[in-house]
């Protein structure tokens, strides 16, 4: 039997489980596709899981937990948004469900423009094998350098890894036709896209659109748009670490 690939095993759990977004399923699956020990870790889950299912194995709630559970408001919103959530985690997503409402009702929320569809598009496409960074690399000295010529401007490339975003290189992108740079950040198993270009305009925003958490934000004459599938409050402690390491 061919051992799985260490960096996949968390993925290929959330796979079988139906957990992951659209964009980190088909990773996924493009991943096993090829490889022969993670489509054999995803046979093995799968025959686990369907042994779970077998009566006498797996063990139902009462009915009346059941009925409570269903009936909490807190948990009816999270089920209209992830139906795929196991039920037996239904009693901790109280706290989780309201510290997200607490972030839409005080962030400054705001409908987003064909530009802001635009980034989340860029950014599902950067994760398809092959196309997230031109330069791959951990160390900020390489990649602020790596964009001198290529764009006629310097974004700021903190390291955040101290704070739960460890660098992973950049890129350049299109974004309404014109160059920018993608600054490429790492938040566990998850991508955050940071989009660079010139622009004195724009006031803060923050959306969630097609599952994406979306943060921009303008400084020193540049504007800034991070994107990833990590929860809003997450993205904006990054924009907050990221503002106050770029000074």
């Amino acid at each position: 039997m061919t051992a799985a690939c260490v960096d996949q095993e968390l993925l290929l759990g959330g796979l079988v489980d139906g957990e992951l977004d659209a964009a980190n399923t088909a990773l996924a699956e493009a991943h096993v596709a090829r490889c022969e020990g993670c489509r054999e870790e995803v046979e093995r889950l799968q025959a686990v899981r369907n042994l779970l299912q077998i009566d006498g194995v797996r063990h139902s709630a009462p009915a009346a937990l059941s009925k409570r559970i269903e009936a909490s408001p807190q948990v009816a919103l999270k089920a209209a948004n992830e139906n795929r959530v196991a039920r037996w985690l239904a009693p901790a997503l109280g706290g989780a469900v309201a510290a997200s409402l607490a972030f839409v009702t005080f962030a400054p929320l705001a409908a987003p423009s064909p530009i802001d569809r635009e980034l989340v598009s860029s950014h599902v496409r950067s994760l398809q094998p092959g196309h997230l960074t031109d330069v791959q690399t951990t160390n900020q000295h390489i990649v602020k350098p790596w964009f001198n010529g290529r764009i006629d401007f310097a974004p700021p490339v903190p390291e955040l890894a101290d704070r739960g975003f460890p660098l992973a290189g950049g890129r350049l992108d299109s974004i309404d036709g014109k160059t920018v740079a993608a600054i490429v950040y790492h938040r566990r198993l998850h991508t955050v896209n940071l989009y660079v270009w010139p622009s004195g305009a724009g006031g803060d925003r923050a959306f969630v659109e097609d599952g994406f958490a979306v943060r921009e934000w303008t400084r020193n004459g540049l504007r800034f748009a991070a994107v990833s599938d990590i929860p809003a409050a997450e993205l904006q402690q990054f924009e907050a670490v990221f503002i106050q390491r770029s000074g």
